[in-house]
């Protein structure tokens, strides 16, 4: 945990009392802060209460008493409306923010160069996260991951000289912390996303772009065209000590990019890794990660030979193209994650020969859209109340067979690709819907799916073993 000594003393009001809302409480309790805590959630406020946590009814309080307002990301400060907590904080002059600015305020007071990488992005920040941490402790470096990825920022260590925090960072937590200033901030694209809560794109965008600006170093994607622009602006303006752009494939501005699966650093003549030696980077899309993350790693000074050792072994995020098995040939996917058609249209993309399972609760469009990657299935299974639907948009494209349940879906395709003949048939679980049908969320989908698959090739593998012991 990371006290919040900053604010001992102070009365403080939290409004979100889910899992950052908790963990920020905890950590203004330990600081030494006076806190007054609020939920709209019934449920919530009972937690909070047994937990010994001061309930007050902040529409009844008086907040001139309050020198900080801790709002959890999660609750709505523009848009569509402003929460009531919001307005009230206003109306008051009470400052909001959120964990990461707390967080934020902590490193200046304790160890203001202290190593702290930030990443957001539309789209690979959680893999990119998640592969920076690998490399760095590969690298014999003490890391401390957490943020939108996992663990409240406040769960973790105290930031410390020799510490390196590794953050992802929502928009909804950038909008929170306006003292966040990291020592290296990453941006990796733009695309329309959480307009509803944000407004509009320009709003979205600005943002984002406020992460790599108040970075000393900022590497910022340029594969979209508004990060393109964001990036020129600040070279232009050298907000950032440096800046560099990063590009999942060839681009004539990258200072560092991908090209035939390698990650180029323009100013190196040899490459800084080959992704065909990393597994669980399969697919277009991770390419933009990779780079990233190589970037990252080369200005924190780790050393290339540690690089390529920490994207060989590094295993990827569970339920995101998840390498959960291979029975000879045969590859076990599990993308559970892809919970639409853009989402599981990067998994069709980094594979042939697709024994795919989809369905589900199925999202406007369906799979309409990935028309032009059905040349990639051998095979489709299809599972939840999508099945009519998907049967009607495979049919004479894709053969398929309605499964019902994801146990008869592996069980089906599991027989199919081990008859096949190609060089790496894949049991694929990329869904293109909601889970909500069958599963909890897509996390349980996925860990059904594993189960499932060590299961089935268990059963195979004990009766395939010849018997020992014998007759009369």
């Amino acid at each position: 945990m990371t006290p919040v000594e900053t604010l001992r003393g102070q009365s403080i009001a939290v409004f979100g009392l889910g899992g950052s809302g908790i963990s920020t409480v905890r950590a203004l309790v330990e600081g030494g802060a006076e806190v007054t805590v609020w939920d709209d959630n019934v449920v919530a406020r009972e937690r909070a209460a047994h937990a010994g946590y001061r309930l007050v009814d902040l529409a009844r309080a008086d907040w001139k008493g309050f020198r900080l307002f801790v709002l959890s990301p999660g609750v709505p400060l523009t848009n569509p409306t402003p929460h009531w907590t919001v307005k009230l904080a206003n109306a008051a002059g009470v400052p909001i923010v959120g964990d990461i600015e707390l967080f934020s305020r902590e490193r200046a007071a304790r160890a203001p160069e202290a190593p702290f990488v930030a990443i957001t992005g539309t789209n690979g920040k959680s893999t990119t996260t998640a592969l920076i941490a690998h490399v760095l402790r590969e690298a014999g470096r003490d890391v401390a991951l957490g943020g939108n990825i996992g663990t409240p920022v406040l769960d973790l260590s105290p930031p410390a000289n020799a510490r390196t925090h590794v953050i992802e960072c929502s928009s909804y937590q950038i909008d929170l912390a306006p003292s966040l200033a990291p020592s290296v901030g990453l941006l990796i694209n733009v695309t329309p996303d959480h307009l509803d809560r944000h407004g509009d794109l320009a709003r979205y965008a600005g943002i984002k772009e406020r992460l790599a600006a108040r970075s000393e170093i900022a590497l910022v994607g340029v594969d979209d065209e508004i990060c393109r622009d964001i990036y020129a602006r600040l070279k232009e303006r050298g907000g950032a000590r440096r800046v560099e752009a990063i590009s999942g494939a060839e681009s004539p501005i990258a200072d560092i990019f991908v090209s035939r699966r390698r990650v180029i650093a323009r100013s190196e003549s040899e490459p800084v890794v080959d992704l065909d030696d990393a597994r669980a980077l399969r697919g277009a899309h991770n390419a933009q990660n990779a780079a990233f993350a190589c970037g990252a790693a080369r200005v924190l000074g780790v050393k290339r030979e540690q690089i390529v050792r920490a994207f060989g072994s590094f295993p990827g995020l569970a339920h995101r193209m998840e390498e959960v098995a291979c029975a000879g040939r045969v590859l076990f996917i599990n993308d559970s994650k892809a919970t639409n058609a853009d989402a599981a249209e990067k998994a069709l993309l980094s594979f042939h020969d697709i024994h795919w399972i989809c369905g589900g609760r199925p999202k406007e469009g369906g799979i309409e859209s990935l028309r032009p990657l059905f040349a990639r299935v051998a095979k489709a299974y299809l599972i939840g109340e999508a099945t009519e639907e998907f049967a009607h948009t495979l049919d004479k494209a894709v053969p398929f067979e309605p499964c019902e349940t994801l146990q008869a879906a592996i069980a089906a395709a599991t027989h199919d690709a081990m008859g096949s003949k190609a060089r790496e048939p894949v049991v694929l679980l990329s869904p293109a819907c909601a889970s909500f049908d069958q599963f909890a969320n897509f996390e349980a989908r996925g860990n059904v799916f594993r189960a499932a698959v060590a299961e089935l090739l268990n059963r195979r593998h004990a009766a395939a073993e010849p018997t020992i012991g014998g007759g009369a």
